[in-house]
């Protein structure tokens, strides 16, 4: 007997309900803003050598134009989540995207280095309006747990996407315009979600939310802030009192914040869920497939701009097989659930990570043939160990707590794009600094840029006599491959501990049997 989409099938009480067509809609316009965020980071990471040139900024100030969005976003992702469960999702997400785009605007004009910091914080606070949206609506919208899975591959898929759109289009951007116009591109992604938003995707809102906490949203913003300063400062100064204290101040602050999420009836993050093993080790896989994939895009696209010197479009271009790679990894990441134990997959794409570093540590000529094998491996790697980690941090928590464990996946996505860019660009930054030689009969402001950065050494070089500039230059170029080969190796010892770390934490994850038919 036939069945109206009303009436629960035999074994419902077993199997939970399939999403129609409408979730599916919905799902596709939740990407829109994963797209824009996506679309702005690697847009940015391709930016980097025109935004040294046009604002020569310090090495210190570059690393900040790359950190400050994705720390402020991580720092106030709980406490937007808290504000969305109040006001509603949906609603929030509207308000993050206008907001959003108003600043990319302000953004594009920025006059100095220390402004478009600035602007990248105020887009991260947009930014964190719309992350708590999509995985906690997902969450809601697909409650059968293969379609729940293939549809974080595709919000996996979307943040890939949004990595391989960005290149292509800011790089011909780049090319014909100025940097700050990669900043308008989040325009064009506004004007369809706020049309189709209000139409398909459910407002979500809890009942029962708990009570706003300054104390812990202070704590959590203190605990990422002093730790990021002090890990960078180290990188640029080296090992002082100071630096170590900024590190200590750091940790104290998030002991404090951890403790006082633990005594609190309504915590800002619940801590309880982190007991379960599968839980804390997708977490801890999520933060560190993200490391690793900003981290190699950081140093990688200014190899293949500043050192081989491709046009931005044409380094695009080198990256796209990788990002496709990516997309299509998760995809399948998806399907193999169902075969092979989560462990196995998430340790699995780790080993592929720790294999890309390892291409780029011996392809020592720094070819583009290497490059694009090492960013391929190392996107497959990315694509299955973030796609089956985000799986395990939904499912292994309860339903009830579906925000609370999508909040703390978005913030682990985001630490670890602020520690990729903040440890591994802050090893390239004192390994450049240590290797570079710098002619005697330069100025010391001179030697001051052209010693922190390698967009310095070519700026200082384009009006310096051409025999020393070429001497500046080599020695320039030198450094920076040095600090990439040590950057890589830093790459591959950590990804092979992770994925040692998830073999260990997730092995009591079990594969996901195949969906009845129905």
């Amino acid at each position: 007997m036939a069945l109206t989409t009303s009436t629960p099938s035999i074994d419902s009480a077993k199997s939970p309900p399939r999403a129609g067509i409408r979730s599916w809609i919905a799902l596709a316009v939740l990407m829109l803003p994963v797209l824009l965020i996506s679309v702005d980071n690697t847009v940015l990471s391709f930016a980097i050598p025109s935004i040294s040139l046009a604002l020569v900024p310090s090495a210190s100030e570059l690393l900040w134009i790359i950190d400050v969005y994705p720390l402020v976003l991580a720092a106030l992702l709980v406490l937007m989540g808290s504000l969305a469960d109040r006001i509603g999702r949906r609603k929030l997400l509207l308000i993050g995207s206008t907001g959003f785009a108003i600043v990319s605007v302000m953004a594009a004009f920025a006059p100095s280095a220390g402004a478009l910091v600035g602007y990248r914080a105020l887009l991260g606070f947009f930014g964190a309006m719309l992350m708590p949206a999509t995985l906690s609506l997902i969450r809601n919208l697909f409650l059968h747990p293969d379609q729940r899975r293939t549809a974080i591959a595709v919000w996996a898929a979307g943040f890939s996407g949004g990595a391989a759109l960005g290149p292509i289009i800011g790089g011909f951007i780049l090319e014909h315009f100025w940097w700050g116009a990669v900043f308008l591109l989040s325009v064009p992604v506004l004007i369809p979600l706020l049309i189709l938003a209000p139409i398909f995707v459910p407002e979500s809102k809890d009942p029962n939310p708990g009570k706003i906490d300054p104390l812990s949203i202070l704590l959590s913003f203190g605990a990422m802030v002093p730790t990021l300063i002090g890990i960078k400062e180290i990188a640029q100064s080296g090992i002082s009192a100071v630096n170590v204290a900024f590190i200590i101040a750091g940790i104290t602050l998030g002991v404090l914040f951890v403790r006082r999420q633990l005594r609190r009836a309504h915590p800002m993050m619940d801590m309880s869920l982190f007991k379960n093993p599968v839980f804390s080790g997708g977490v801890l896989a999520n933060l560190l497939s993200i490391f690793a994939l900003v981290g190699f895009l950081y140093f990688v696209t200014q190899h293949l701009q500043l050192v081989v010197g491709l046009s931005p479009t044409h380094a695009a271009f080198v990256l796209v097989p990788g990002l496709a790679i990516t997309i299509v990894s998760g995809l399948v990441a998806a399907k193999l659930a169902s075969r092979f134990k989560p462990s196995y997959l998430v340790a699995g794409g780790l080993l592929l990570n720790a294999t890309g570093f390892l291409i780029v540590w011996l392809n020592t000529e720094g070819s583009v043939a290497g490059i694009v094998a090492a960013f391929a491996v190392l996107g497959a790697g990315v694509g299955m160990a973030e796609t089956i980690s985000n799986d395990l941090i939904l499912s292994a928590a309860p339903p009830a707590k579906a925000g609370a464990a999508s909040a703390i996946s978005e913030t682990a996505y985001e630490v670890g794009a602020v520690l990729g860019t903040a440890i591994l660009g802050s090893v390239l930054a004192a390994a450049y600094k240590l290797n570079v030689v710098l002619p005697a009969s330069m100025s010391s402001a001179d030697k001051e840029s052209a010693g922190q950065t390698l967009g310095g050494a070519i700026d200082v070089a384009s009006w310096m006599p051409p025999q020393q500039a070429e001497a500046l230059l080599a020695s320039a170029k030198h450094a920076f491959d040095s600090g990439s080969g040590i950057v890589a190796m830093v790459g591959v010892v950590l990804m092979l501990g992770a994925a040692l770390m998830c073999l260990r934490t997730l092995r009591s994850a079990q594969s996901s049997p195949e969906p009845a038919s129905h």
